[in-house]
């Protein structure tokens, strides 16, 4: 057997088991992922201001010349904190792979060793989409069950929420797309579950078909 016949699907931890398909596959926008993790924007804002203050107080003081030495030694450092956070960025969407199969969601992200979570959509409880105006969208998920730790998630989770980590797919192009398909998934898993097992006594499990909302805008 070679390597290639034991190898992993692309984004996946392990091959898939008899039955189970994958519906969707996806990897996030690099800029928008970069602006929404990393603050990259927020950053240049930032750094934007302090350089122009120190210019100003520097011009201030001793004219021109000296808001030009000012800009020499503040400028540089200022623009290499914001190539690495964009580098960051583009490596961390670049790693991060998205999959929906019949039976769960899988995120696989990290830059040195990726992890992947497995997310059965037994434990979705809702996924809201957010749009945004450049065109892409996230999909935040309200999952049940045991705490996923927030290192593993990261940055693939709603920011600062450290008591219990909430899963984002993060900057997906077509993010309706992936909300309607993500959508069909949770509600035949949704059917599944309050379909009875036993058609003869009715004691099916239909116990949990109320657990998980529609994907919402």
């Amino acid at each position: 057997m070679s390597e290639a016949d034991v190898r992993p699907p692309r984004g996946l931890p392990e091959a898939l088991p008899d039955g189970e398909r994958i519906l969707w596959q996806r990897s996030p926008a690099w800029r928008p992922y970069a602006r929404r993790v990393f603050q990259l924007y927020k950053a240049a804002l930032y750094f934007g201001v302090l350089v122009a203050w120190v210019a100003i107080s520097a011009a201030g003081d001793g004219g021109a010349d000296a808001a030009l030495r000012s800009l020499a030694w503040t400028l540089p450092p200022a623009l290499g904190v914001l190539a690495i956070l964009a580098l960051l960025g583009w490596l961390y969407a670049r790693t991060t792979i998205y999959t929906v199969t019949d039976k769960r969601l899988v995120i696989q992200s990290g830059l040195a060793v990726p992890a992947s979570i497995n997310l059965p959509f037994s434990r979705v409880q809702s996924a809201d989409l957010k749009a945004f105006a450049d065109g892409t969208g996230d999909i935040e998920l309200e999952i049940t069950g045991d705490r996923v730790l927030y290192s593993m998630l990261w940055p693939n989770l709603r920011l600062f929420r450290l008591t219990r980590p909430k899963p984002v797919l993060r900057a997906l192009t077509q993010p309706q797309q992936a909300a309607e398909m993500l959508g069909e998934a949770l509600q035949l898993t949704q059917q599944a579950e309050a379909r009875p097992s036993d058609p003869a006594h009715g004691d099916g499990e239909g116990d949990g078909s109320d657990r998980r909302r529609a994907i919402t805008a």
